[in-house]
C-alpha cells in the first residue's frame, strides 16, 4: 500500500500501521517515517483485503494525533492470456481468464520493440483491440484492477495483425471483362482477386506471386469472359511469405457495359415551331442498375432515354443524318451501333411570285427545293374559298377573280415528309370595275354620280373630261359629284376603282353625260302694245330651248323660243313681275338668267263714287286697285273743274259748282310711276240751296215759308222742327209752302232742301232758327234768331 498524509507541526516521526479489517487488533504491517516525508509504502500485505490504515503523528512524549481510513489492495496478478487471435489488420481479439476481487481489467498493448504502450480498461473477457497498425507484432499483458488498485502485469503474449485488405478499383472496359487494380503492398507475398456475379454463379478468380523482396510485380488484371450488362462483386486478399492470409478487402459491385443496341426504326417527329428525329430500338437486356441509351447525330443533336425511343431535336430541313447509338449503364456505353443515314424533310420553297398572265389567270410559280419529290401549293381567296394544286413541277395556275386578294403558299414533301409552312405571297387582283352607274345631273355644273360597292376598291377615282379640260374626284365612298363644269358640254366620266395593294383599274368603260345649257345672257324686256312685252337675251347654247317666265303672286306668265326672244302677253293690270329666261334641252335646264323687274300698268278702280258733301264741296271715294300708289281724281265741267292727288282710297273736291253735270276721270299711279287712265260715269252736282226763306203768319195758326229758287227747276221740301215737327213740299214749280196748327210760343229751325231727280233730299243746306210768338191763342210775330249748319 502506498499512504500519504500531513504534515503535523511538532511531529518528529509518523507511524502506519495496517490491520485486517476483519481483525483490526492483530497488525499485519507497519512502518516508521521521520518527520520531513509525507508518503511511504507499507508491506508485506495479502492481495484483495480490506485492511484499516492508521496514520499516527508522534514526538518526543508520545502520540500527537492520529486518522483512520479503510482500503483494498489490489487483486491478484491475472493467470494470464489465454488467447491473442488478429481479427483484421488493425484489431487484435485477447482472451484471458479473470481472477478473485477484480473489478475491472486493463489490457496492456504495446507494440514489439517499442517502449511505449497503451491500456484499455475493460469489465470482462474476451476484449477486442482497435486502431492498431496493420502487419505489426504486438506484446499483450493483463493487470487485475479493484478500488485499491491495479495488479501487476501478467505474462505477455505475442501477436501480430494480418496484412491490411487490398484497395480495389475496378472498370469495364468492355461488355465481357472487368479490370481490377489495387495498391502494392510491401509485406505482402501475393494476392488473390475473386469475381463472381452478383446473383450468384461461376466465379471467376487470380493469384500472383511476389518478388524475394517482397513487392508484388503485377497490380492489375483484367477479367475476361463475363456475360455483358450483369452485375458482378469483387473482393480480394493479399498473403504473406508464410501464406498468412491478410484482411479482405470489401466487396465491390462491378457491372460489365452493356451489349450494343439494335436500331428499330427512325421518324419524323413535329410540334409547334419545331422537328425532331423519333429513334427507335430493341432494348438490351440488364438486371441490376441504371441503364439508359444515347442516340447521336453527325449535325449536333443527341438524345437519351431509358425506354425504347428517343427524338432528336432540333433538326432541320434537307439534312442527311448519320444515327448511330450506344447503351450506357454504371460501366460506360456500349459499343457504338453502324451509322444509320436519314435525309429529313425539304426546306420549304422559296421566291414564290404570283403573276397575271391574261385577265383573270394567274401563275404561282416557286424556285426548286433540294430533296423534295413533290409540291402542295395552296391558293386561298379574301372571301374563303381555297384552291390546292399537287405538281411535282414549281408552278400552278389558278383562275383570279377581279377585286380578291390571294394568299398563295407551297410545301415540298419527300419520304420524310412536308416541309415547314414557308413564306406566303400576298397577291391582290384589280378591284371589279363599278356597276349600276348612275349620273345625276344636280346643276348645270354639278354632276353627282354613284354606283354600287366594287369588289376589292379602296377608292375611287372619277375623271369628268371634254376635250379641253379634265376633273378628279378621289372618294372612298361609292359616290361622287363633280362641280365646277361647264355648261353645254359634252362629258365623258370614268369611274376607276382603286386598291391600295394593287392600284387602279383603268380598263373600266366609259359613261357620256351632257351638262344642261347655259344660263342665257343680257336678259331685257321691251314694252309692247296692251298687256304684251317682249322678252330678249342673248342665245349662247348650241341647242335649246329657251323659256321666258314673268313670276307675280298672282301667277306666272311664260314664253318659250329657240331664237332670242319671245312675247309675253295677257298680262294683268297692277302686277309686279320678276322676269327670268332659262335654257333646256335634253340634258337639263340652265340655271335661271338674272331676273329684270316688270311692272304693268296699276288697275282702275272698279268703283267709284262721287258724294255732294256741302254745296260747292264733293267727296270722291273708290275701291282698291291692284298696282296704283296715288290717285289724281278730276271733276270736268263747262263751268270749271276740280281736282284732288292722294294715296288714299278717297278725296275731297272743292269749287263744285251746284246743279252742274261733271265728267269723272282719274289717273292711278304705281309706285315707280306707272300710269292708268281711269273713266267713270258723270257726276251731277246736286240743287242749289234755297235763298231769301222768310215766314208768314196766316190765320188758323198757320205759317206759309217763302224761299227764292236756286234756278233749274227743282223740287223743294220744307222741314220746321221744334217740341213739334212740321213739313210740306210745294208743287214743282212753287217756291213756297204752308205749314198748319203751328204752335206759338217756341223757337224753331227751319230748313229748305231742295231735292234730286231722283227725290233724295239735299242735307248739306244750311237751318235757320225761328221764335214764333203767340197772341192771344193765335200766332204772334215772328222773329229771325239767325242760322246754324245742319248736324
Amino acid at each position: 500500500m502506498i499512504v500519504r498524509w500531513n504534515r503535523i507541526p511538532g511531529a518528529t516521526s509518523y507511524k502506519i500501521t495496517v490491520s485486517p479489517k476483519s481483525a483490526p487488533g492483530v497488525p499485519a504491517a507497519f512502518a516508521q517515517y521521520g518527520p520531513n516525508t509525507v508518503m511511504g509504502s507499507v508491506t508485506p500485505l495479502s492481495p484483495n483485503v480490506d485492511y484499516v490504515v492508521t496514520v499516527e503523528a508522534q514526538d518526543d512524549q508520545g502520540s500527537l494525533s492520529s486518522t483512520n481510513l479503510e482500503s483494498f489492495t489490489a487483486p491478484e496478478v491475472a493467470a494470464g492470456i489465454d488467447r491473442v487471435k488478429a481479427l483484421d489488420s488493425t484489431s487484435l481479439m485477447v482472451d484471458f481468464t479473470p481472477v478473485t476481487g477484480a473489478t475491472a481489467y486493463r489490457v496492456r498493448v504495446q507494440s514489439h520493440g517499442d517502449r511505449s504502450f497503451r491500456e484499455v480498461e475493460v469489465h470482462s473477457s474476451p476484449v477486442r483491440i482497435d486502431s492498431l497498425q496493420p502487419y505489426t507484432a504486438y506484446s499483450v499483458s493483463i493487470l487485475s484492477v479493484n478500488s485499491g488498485g491495479q495488479s501487476q502485469p501478467s505474462n505477455a503474449v505475442i501477436a501480430m495483425t494480418l496484412l491490411p485488405p487490398p484497395q480495389l478499383s475496378t472498370s469495364s472496359y468492355t461488355n465481357s471483362s472487368i479490370f481490377v487494380s489495387w495498391l502494392p503492398e510491401a509485406n505482402a507475398a501475393g494476392i488473390y482477386v475473386n469475381v463472381a456475379p452478383f446473383t450468384g454463379g461461376l466465379m471467376k478468380s487470380m493469384n500472383s506471386t511476389s518478388t524475394p523482396a517482397g513487392l508484388t510485380l503485377v497490380h492489375n488484371h483484367t477479367v475476361t469472359e463475363l456475360l455483358p450488362s450483369v452485375l458482378y462483386t469483387v473482393h480480394g486478399y493479399f498473403w504473406d511469405s508464410q501464406g498468412n492470409m491478410g484482411e479482405p478487402s470489401p466487396n465491390i459491385n462491378q457491372t460489365t457495359r452493356p451489349s450494343t443496341p439494335s436500331l428499330a426504326g427512325i421518324s419524323v417527329e413535329r410540334g409547334a415551331g419545331w422537328a425532331g428525329l423519333n429513334v427507335s430500338w430493341e432494348p438490351v437486356q440488364q438486371e441490376y442498375g441504371h441503364l439508359e441509351y444515347q442516340v447521336t447525330s453527325n449535325h449536333g443533336p443527341q438524345c437519351t432515354s431509358t425506354d425504347s425511343s428517343c427524338t432528336l431535336v432540333p433538326v432541320g430541313c434537307a439534312q442527311t443524318h448519320h444515327i448511330h447509338m450506344v447503351a450506357i449503364n454504371a460501366a460506360g456505353p456500349s459499343t457504338p451501333t453502324d451509322p444509320v443515314t436519314f435525309a429529313t424533310f425539304p426546306c420549304p420553297p422559296e421566291s414564290l411570285a404570283v403573276v397575271e398572265t391574261t385577265p383573270g389567270n394567274c401563275t404561282f410559280s416557286w424556285d426548286w427545293a433540294p430533296y423534295a419529290v413533290g409540291y402542295n401549293a395552296f391558293i386561298k381567296r379574301s372571301d374563303g374559298g381555297e384552291e390546292t394544286c399537287n405538281t411535282s413541277s414549281t408552278s400552278c395556275q389558278f383562275l383570279c377573280e377581279c377585286g380578291y386578294t390571294y394568299l398563295a403558299s407551297v410545301l415540298a414533301y419527300n419520304d420524310a415528309g412536308l416541309s415547314d409552312p414557308g413564306p406566303v405571297v400576298n397577291y391582290t387582283t384589280l378591284p371589279c370595275c363599278p356597276t349600276n352607274v348612275a349620273i345625276t345631273v344636280e346643276t348645270t355644273d354639278t354632276f353627282e354620280i354613284t354606283w354600287a360597292v366594287s369588289r376589292g376598291a379602296d377608292l375611287y377615282e372619277t375623271h369628268a373630261a371634254d376635250g379641253s379640260m379634265a376633273l378628279v374626284c378621289n372618294d372612298t365612298a361609292p359616290v361622287c359629284v363633280l362641280s365646277d363644269l361647264r355648261c353645254d358640254r359634252r362629258y365623258t366620266l370614268h369611274v376607276n376603282p382603286c386598291s391600295e395593294t394593287s392600284g387602279c383599274n383603268r380598263d373600266c368603260p366609259p359613261h357620256v353625260q351632257e351638262t344642261p345649257p347655259c344660263t342665257p345672257g343680257d336678259l331685257q324686256v321691251t314694252s309692247g302694245n296692251g298687256s304684251s312685252v317682249t322678252v330678249s337675251w342673248m342665245a349662247n347654247n348650241q341647242a335649246a330651248i329657251y323659256t321666258a317666265r314673268a313670276t307675280a303672286p298672282q301667277g306666272t306668265h311664260t314664253c318659250s323660243s329657240n331664237a332670242s326672244s319671245c312675247d309675253l302677253d295677257h298680262l294683268p293690270c297692277g302686277s309686279s313681275y320678276s322676269v327670268i329666261a332659262v335654257a333646256h334641252n335634253a340634258a337639263g335646264q340652265s340655271l335661271p338668267s338674272y331676273s329684270v323687274p316688270l311692272e304693268t300698268a296699276p288697275c282702275c278702280p272698279a268703283n267709284l263714287t262721287v258724294d255732294q258733301v256741302t254745296q260747292a264741296m264733293s267727296n270722291a271715294s273708290w275701291s282698291h286697285a291692284r298696282g296704283a300708289a296715288s290717285f289724281i281724281t278730276t271733276l270736268t265741267s263747262p263751268r270749271g273743274s276740280a281736282r284732288c292727288h292722294t294715296q288714299d282710297p278717297h278725296c275731297l273736291l272743292g269749287c263744285i259748282t251746284c246743279g252742274t253735270n261733271y265728267s269723272v276721270s282719274m289717273e292711278a299711279y304705281s309706285s315707280t310711276g306707272h300710269m292708268a287712265l281711269c273713266t267713270y260715269q258723270g257726276f251731277a252736282s246736286s240743287a242749289c240751296c234755297a235763298s231769301g226763306i222768310k215766314l208768314y203768319m196766316r190765320a188758323n195758326n198757320t205759317l206759309r215759308v217763302y224761299w227764292r229758287p236756286s234756278g233749274g227747276g227743282h223740287n223743294y221740301t220744307v222741314e220746321m222742327t221744334g217740341s213739334s215737327n212740321y213739313t210740306c213740299s210745294p208743287q214743282p214749280g212753287r217756291s213756297s209752302c204752308d205749314l198748319d196748327q203751328v204752335q206759338c210760343g217756341e223757337v224753331y229751325t227751319v230748313l229748305v232742301n231742295p231735292l234730286t231727280a231722283d227725290g233724295t233730299k239735299v242735307d248739306f243746306c244750311q237751318q235757320r232758327m225761328y221764335l214764333v210768338t203767340c197772341a192771344g191763342n193765335n200766332l204772334g210775330m215772328v222773329i229771325y234768331r239767325g242760322k246754324r249748319s245742319v248736324d
